[in-house]
This record gives structure tokens, sequence and C-alpha cells, in this order.
């Protein structure tokens, strides 16, 4: 079974559109809601996220629903934690195909290093 991973030079989930995510209501408390939301800028791409470095600028102190562990999954998507791994990739490749392309280098990179 492969393990989730985070690849570098991706970035696909800084893209906050959302209209990508109709139901953050679903699983963001109020308070997350309006945080995530002044977070999304006018490009929809997070605003802490470096586009020249393809790295987030508040890594270590980035909100928890930034945050793919399997505790994580488990309160706010209620995810088994032994699904997590399954469905932290497929969510990573919705994400990077849909940002990026199904086609895409970042989308291609990410099947070689989590196959």
């Amino acid at each position: 079974m492969s393990k989730w991973l985070c690849i570098e030079n991706c970035g696909a989930c800084c893209n906050l559109d959302p209209s990508d995510r109709p139901d953050l209501a679903d699983y963001l408390s109020k308070s997350e809601l309006d945080l995530y939301l002044s977070m999304v800028g006018e490009d929809g791409w997070c605003i802490n996220y470096n586009k020249e470095s393809r790295k987030c600028q508040i890594y270590e102190n980035r909100p928890r629903f930034c945050r793919v562990k399997p505790d994580v999954f488990q309160e706010m998507y209620e995810i088994p934690l032994e699904e997590f791994e399954e469905f932290a990739i497929d969510c990573c490749h919705q994400q990077i195909e849909g940002v990026y392309g199904e086609e895409s280098e970042e989308i291609n990179n990410y099947r070689t290093q989590v196959p």
C-alpha cells in the first residue's frame, strides 16, 4: 500500500478557491471558515503561498485545515485512521489534476513519488 506524501514544488492544496469547495461549512468551524476565507487571495491561491519558491510561508504555523495528518482527517472528515493513506492520496490526485491538469508535470511527479 502506498503512503501519502507531500511532494515538493506542487502547492496544489494552496489553491483555496471557495467555489471549488462548496462544502467548507460542513467541516470547518465558523472561526476556521472565517480564517480560511481570509487566506484566499484574489486569484484563489492562499496568500501565504509563495508562488516563486512554491512553498508555504507559514508551514510550521499553518491552520489545522491545512494539515494532512491522520488525526486531523479523522476529526474533520470522519476518515478512519486505517483509510487515511488511500483517502489522502486520492485527495491529492484530484486536487493536483484539478489545478494543474491530468498530464501536468505536477501530477506525473506525484504519481512517480506516490505510486
